[in-house]
């Protein structure tokens, strides 16, 4: 990766190739000539607006060096349960944890695309709660936690295709319909336990296939391994990869990075991640740190600076320094 991006520039070409393949088109007008400025920005020759090579995206207004954008995509996609916003603060050796954590929940926020295919075929749905443990009711109505749908689709003969999980307020038939129409295919085949809000949530759009869990005698797994499955890897993912620090308010961003990993668990090569999480990134609108936090705070001045240096690299390309370990062994 540090091969093919050495520089700012690099980078900064390589996003030019993802969101204009076929050659530079004005956001303005859609003219396609237009010629590059000094800064880096470029002049349409239509409507004579400048315009930044990365307004519109998530990169937009961004002080951070694109190899750093660059490295935090390589280090989100690279290792198979992700990377926490402290690890990559250590990794990168940045000085803020605000900047680190709202880069990942940018590209957080373009994981999720536009128009994304719905689920088909035979969908396992059902709900599954989330959060701390706490003393009190366990199951439906617990206190202190969230409620959240679960769909995945069933492979033949085994094996499960894709995933998607949305936080829900409750567990009524309007709430699981509209659910379902965001996420499942008309005319797929919903398969769901006893609870009686799924035939009217199911109407006659989908066919509706109820197992009796409590009737049948047998572990809720066994009639529902697949959403019983995603469930359990995610909340093993959040108290591995983020040690069970994430705050509910956010659970929905998270719940995205999973099913982006999840859905893509069988690709072999990281590249193609890395690929497919820029291509989403370029295309995914601007989003300011205030707008990402749920229970913003008024800003407010330090009184005193903070006490020594706050490390914060230009930018992660460096000059060739010449093979080190050769001449200290010469030396030595």
């Amino acid at each position: 990766m540090r091969a093919w991006f050495p520089d700012d520039e690099a980078c900064l070409d390589y996003l030019d190739w993802l969101r204009w393949p076929n050659g530079f088109r004005c956001p303005a007008c859609g003219c396609s000539t237009s010629w590059e400025l000094r800064r880096g920005e470029r002049r349409c020759a239509g409507c004579r607006r400048r315009s930044s090579r990365t307004a519109g995206t998530i990169f937009q207004d961004t002080r951070m060096p694109l190899t750093v954008w660059f490295a935090a995509a390589w280090y989100v996609t690279s290792q198979k349960n992700g990377i926490s916003a402290l690890g990559l603060k250590r990794v990168l050796s940045l000085g803020s944890y605000q900047t680190v954590w709202t880069m990942l929940h940018r590209f957080r926020t373009a994981m999720v695309r536009t128009g994304r295919e719905r689920l088909k075929g035979n969908v396992e749905v059902d709900e599954s709660f989330f959060g701390g443990i706490k003393a009190g009711k366990r199951g439906r109505g617990a206190v202190g936690k969230v409620m959240v749908a679960i769909a995945v689709e069933q492979l033949s003969p085994k094996g499960f295709g894709r995933a998607r999980m949305q936080i829900i307020p409750d567990a009524s038939s309007v709430t699981l319909r509209a659910f379902l129409m965001a996420n499942v295919e008309p005319g797929s085949v919903v398969i769901s336990d006893g609870l009686e809000s799924y035939p009217a949530a199911c109407g006659e759009d989908y066919a509706h296939k109820a197992f009796n869990v409590r009737a049948s005698g047998e572990p809720a797994h066994v009639s529902l391994p697949g959403v019983h499955r995603v469930s359990a890897l995610a909340k093993r993912w959040l108290l591995g990869t983020h040690q069970g620090a994430v705050e509910s308010d956010h659970f929905q961003a998270y719940f995205n990075e999973f099913c982006f990993r999840f859905n893509r668990r069988t690709s072999r090569a990281r590249g193609l991640l890395f690929y497919r999480l820029l291509q989403l990134a370029v295309n995914a609108p601007p989003i300011t740190y205030r707008q990402l936090v749920v229970n913003p705070k008024p800003k407010r001045r330090r009184p005193v600076a903070p006490i020594g240096p706050r490390s914060k690299p230009s930018s992660l390309a460096l000059p060739l320094a010449g093979r080190p370990w050769r001449h200290a062994a010469t030396e030595g």
